[in-house]
């Protein structure tokens, strides 16, 4: 992929560890459903008159919001049956640190807007965000990535259910204090989207003001080519999996820009976007969906798409748009459609499809779409396909998509425009003086990389430890165990090593508090485990348990000398005749086991020693 070939832009979403952003509550996530309450948004007018599209299509679902409200962790301001407080101190004083620290220019004034949400994720209908600073700059590889902005913001609800026609969100995480950093549109490879994002959260956790964990931290990420939009994929979490999002949004868009190109070829008109009863020609098909949705009360629809043969699913699956058609269509609360290019299929027939055709006056190089459910629904996904279908002769359309596992993304919603901000009057202005951001730029935090070579000079880890430690904002706890109990070997391994293992596995043990890992290597030197247990037990940790907890649950606990020395003479024993052959050359072999049976009740280097020994008397 060539530099001219890729923009991206990046907008990271940064939990910060403060208090809410509005009121006293604490901020952090809990597993409770009490205190439910019943919702319904709707759009409302910009100052200048006009409707957010974006909006204005959340409404049209009709959805109903279930909302749970925990105690602890939301209020009345969370339920919005209260005004906001005043912005929290120390939440602002976070942001303006890293505002600082990219050189940014900072308002004199900080005013917060209201920005139209209708999602159901906040129970106002907007969320509050303030413009903290702006054209700040980050020097990386010798390129400089420009920060258009840094804004201060709540976070929404936690969506914790979806039903038809409703959904149901927990206000543990509404209202907790965000930075929102948006980046130029200056990086031009999947690389540089991933270093950058890499190189900015290092940055906030250097303020050590920020929430670390599963969710803690989200990237936008705005992707267009050459020919092609701006796409917004909103809320990607993985790190890793940011260039494999851009890399398929990159082929996403050339392919609709194909398609675009062969639609022109063949002279494609606009689609009519009104939907034709096709209940007849399939009341008596095979197809589960079609027959369950006909047996129900609903009706069959489709649609004509003159000239779309071979778009739609053409090539061994390199044209996709019916895969766009459908995301559309689904906004509508209908499961999917079907299409005339996977036709014959999906219990369809020959004969339907050619009944189909018929009695849609279809030429060669004419497709369809179809949808079965109830009438309403049905007309309206269609509806919403067909307005898609139009689009792609356009090109490629400016939407927000959702990221996939997978590294895929699926359809959301249009990009919202600038008629859903508006001010907020409940929340008064807060100058910014002078005396205060003097304050903060004599106490800003030691820079990662400064960080990176005090570690390695201080407690003799090597530089990519250290690298990985700053990386993971795991420095402030390496260096507690490495100063109070002389560990730093023990630590840097396991904040180098195994947390990034564990990570991969699919636990948050960046949720394990910091206190408790300390615990747990005051246990190591008190010779409650071998090292060697390290891992087996911050899994135990990752998945809840506290460290003194871990070690039961494992049923750890160190042998005595004469118990450790009973289990490898029992070993050595029973591999007497591998032994023999091997000579001393056989303890390399038999550590696998030897540590399997003592399971981190022994360190390995002392394990090492007896099994030499055993090894040697049993020679002689």
């Amino acid at each position: 992929m060539s530099e001219h070939e890729l923009t991206c832009g990046i907008e990271i979403h940064q939990q910060l560890d403060t208090t809410k952003l509005f009121c006293s509550c604490r901020s952090g996530l809990v597993e409770s459903d009490e205190g439910t309450f019943l919702r319904r948004l709707r759009p409302t007018a910009s100052e200048m008159g006009e409707m957010d599209r974006a909006a204005l299509l959340e409404s049209q679902k009709g959805m109903t919001f279930r909302y749970q409200a925990p105690q602890g962790v939301s209020c009345l301001v969370d339920a919005d049956e209260e005004p906001p407080h005043v912005a929290d101190e120390e939440a602002t004083d976070t942001v303006l640190t890293f505002a600082t620290m990219m050189d940014a220019r900072i308002v004199d004034e900080i005013h917060f807007m209201r920005k139209l949400v209708i999602d159901g994720s906040n129970t106002a209908g907007f969320q509050r965000s303030a413009l903290i600073a702006m054209d700040g700059r980050l020097e990386m590889n010798g390129k400089t990535v420009g920060i258009q902005s840094i804004c201060l913001e709540e976070d929404a609800a936690r969506k914790v259910d979806a039903g038809d026609g409703e959904i149901t969100y927990r206000l543990d995480r509404l209202g907790i204090p965000l930075i929102e950093i948006a980046t130029g549109p200056d990086m031009h490879s999947p690389e540089d989207v991933k270093e950058v994002a890499l190189r900015i959260g290092t940055l906030l956790r250097a303020t050590k003001r920020v929430k670390r964990g599963i969710g803690s931290i989200r990237e936008d990420l705005n992707i267009s080519i050459p020919q092609g939009a701006r796409i917004e994929i909103k809320g990607v979490q993985e790190l890793r999996l940011l260039p494999l999002y851009v890399e398929n949004e990159v082929k996403r868009q050339r392919m609709l820009l194909r398609v675009r190109s062969m639609l022109q070829e063949r002279g494609a008109l606009p689609v009519a976007t009104e939907p034709v009863d096709v209940t007849e020609s399939l009341k008596g098909s095979g197809s589960k969906v079609i027959r369950s949705a006909l047996k129900s009360g609903g009706r069959a629809f489709a649609v004509r798409l003159p000239g779309f043969a071979g778009v739609l699913n053409g090539e061994d699956g390199a044209l996709r748009l019916g895969a766009e058609l459908a995301g559309r269509a689904r906004t509508r609360g209908v499961k999917g459609i079907f299409h005339s290019d996977e036709l014959p299929g999906h219990g369809i027939t020959e004969d339907e499809v050619s009944s189909l055709r018929q009695s849609l006056s279809l030429e060669d190089g004419d497709a369809f779409a179809i949808c079965a459910a109830d009438e309403d629904k049905a007309v309206a996904a269609l509806r919403m396909a067909a307005e898609r279908a139009n689009e792609a002769l356009q090109g490629v359309p400016e939407e927000t998509r959702d990221p996939l596992p997978d590294g895929g993304t699926r359809y959301s919603r249009p990009l919202p425009g600038a008629a859903r901000m508006y001010p907020e009057t409940d929340v008064p202005p807060v100058t910014v003086t002078q005396e205060r951001l003097r304050l903060i730029r004599d106490n800003l935090p030691e820079l990662p990389d400064e960080t990176i070579r005090r570690l390695v000079v201080e407690y003799g880890v090597n530089e990519q430890q250290a690298s990985q430690i700053v990386r993971g904002g795991n420095d402030a706890a390496f260096e507690r165990i490495a100063r109070t109990l002389e560990l730093p070997a023990a630590a840097a391994t396991v904040f180098a090593n195994t947390f990034p293992e564990i990570e991969r596995e699919g636990l948050d043990v960046n949720a394990v508090p910091d206190d408790d890992v300390l615990r747990l290597f005051q246990m190591l030197s008190e010779g409650r485990f071998a090292k060697e247990a390290l891992p087996s037990l911050l899994r135990e940790m990752a998945s809840g348990k506290a460290a003194e907890d871990a070690v039961s649950s494992l049923g750890l606990s160190s042998l005595n000398e004469d118990e450790a020395e009973a289990i490898v003479r029992k070993l050595v024993q029973e591999r007497a005749d591998f032994v023999k052959e091997k000579g001393m050359a056989a303890a390399g072999p038999l550590m696998g086991p030897l540590m399997a049976e003592m399971r981190g009740k022994v360190d390995g280097k002392a394990a090492s020693e007896l099994l030499q020994k055993a090894i040697k008397e049993l020679l002689t």
